[in-house]
């Protein structure tokens, strides 16, 4: 099992990457602050949030299966239960880098979703958030990352 850093360096080398669970009213919605950062340092980012059309101004999908030219790699950012659902929709699409993030709540991380990805041959990473690791990190998200570490949230290896 790779290293945290590792697996997060392989998935943030990725340019399409979906975040699910954008929301159309963002206030303090880790999904949204995930999706903006992304966009902000020059990832083709797109929003994923089956009940609207757009979101921060963009277009936003239904689904992953609606996104033109598909996605290398998804951050799951909604409720756990909704999470299998999206795992299995990645891999009968072939998308193999999954995140479910996770702050200092339960988050988005399932522990089916996570076997079931493991299981058919995808990297999930169960745990932290993107935005603790290399370009998208940040330095409050950096000491998130170390005293997440110790709680379990962000997980050392996946």
């Amino acid at each position: 099992m790779p290293a945290i850093k590792d697996a997060a360096s392989e998935f943030l080398n990725h340019e399409r990457i979906a975040v699910t669970g954008v929301s159309r009213n963002p206030k303090n919605h880790g999904a949204n602050i995930v999706y903006q950062r992304l966009r902000d340092r020059g990832y083709k980012v797109f929003a994923v949030n089956p009940n609207t059309d757009q979101v921060e101004g963009d277009t936003c999908y239904h689904d992953l299966r609606s996104i033109p030219g598909g996605v290398d790699a998804v951050v799951i950012g909604t409720r756990p239960e909704l999470a299998d659902a999206t795992v299995r929709e990645c891999e009968a699409l072939g998308i193999r880098d999954v995140w479910m993030h996770r702050g200092p709540g339960p988050g988005s991380v399932s522990p089916t979703a996570t076997a079931y990805g493991r299981g058919h041959g995808l990297r999930v990473i169960d745990g932290g958030c993107p935005l603790m690791f290399g370009p998208t990190a940040d330095f409050g998200h950096k000491c998130m990352r170390g005293v997440l570490k110790l709680t379990g949230a962000v997980p050392r290896n996946v």
